[in-house]
């Protein structure tokens, strides 16, 4: 038999960080994503409905109610992005547009932004499926 996994006592990270400081990451961080010229060609010029979507699956991810699921069905990350050609300079700006906006958000302590900054690190390296545009 295994032992369960261990639960952080301060609560999940949705707890920690709180829905009004999420909502203000989502908001920084699509400022970011909406001027990067890396990442301009794959997203849609107006990205409300976009924030809406990541707000609603970080909520869920991060151990807050199930959102994205109620609203979309199962995120299936990967497949939904597929279209999308994500490379990995695509991966690593998009990383830097969150590690940027989170730094924007002190309303975020250091140890729950570098936990949800690995966690979307995670995310990022899965979600490549292109190999860098030649050129």
């Amino acid at each position: 038999m295994t032992a369960p996994i261990p639960l952080d006592p301060a609560g999940p990270l949705y707890d920690r960080i709180g829905a009004e400081n999420l909502h203000l990451l989502i908001g920084r961080f699509y400022a970011r994503v909406g001027r990067h010229p890396e990442l301009i060609p794959i997203f849609p010029a107006n990205l409300t409905l976009t924030a809406q979507k990541q707000e609603a699956f970080l909520t869920g991810f991060l151990g807050g109610p199930p959102l994205y699921h109620q609203q979309y069905g199962h995120p299936r990350l990967r497949a939904r992005h597929l279209p999308f050609q994500i490379t990995p300079a695509r991966a690593r700006a998009w990383l830097a547009c969150m590690r940027e906006a989170l730094r924007e958000t002190p309303e975020i302590g250091d140890e729950d932004a570098r936990e949800l900054y690995a966690a979307l690190n995670r995310v990022a390296v899965h979600m490549v499926n292109s190999a860098e545009a030649e050129g």
